[in-house]
C-alpha cells in the first residue's frame, strides 16, 4: 500500500491536480505574488498552504458577489 506524500511545497502539476487551475493561471498567480512560491534553479514550488488560503479567499469573494 501506498501512502500519500503531502508536501508543503507544490509542483505546477500537483497544484494543477490539487485546484484543477491551468498552469497558466498558476504562473500568473505565482508571478503577481497572489500564492507564494520559492525557486531553486529552473525549478519552481508552490506553498500549499499559499494555494489553499488563495482558493478560499476566491470562493469567498464568489460567494460574496
Amino acid at each position: 500500500m501506498q501512502e500519500e506524500i503531502r508536501s508543503e511545497w507544490l509542483t505546477y502539476k500537483q497544484a494543477q491536480v490539487l485546484t484543477s487551475l491551468g498552469r497558466t493561471t498558476l504562473w500568473r498567480l505565482v508571478s503577481s505574488g497572489e500564492i507564494e512560491a520559492a525557486r531553486a534553479g529552473r525549478a519552481v514550488r508552490i506553498s500549499r498552504s499559499s494555494l489553499t488560503a488563495y482558493m478560499k479567499r476566491s470562493a469567498e469573494e464568489s460567494r460574496s458577489s
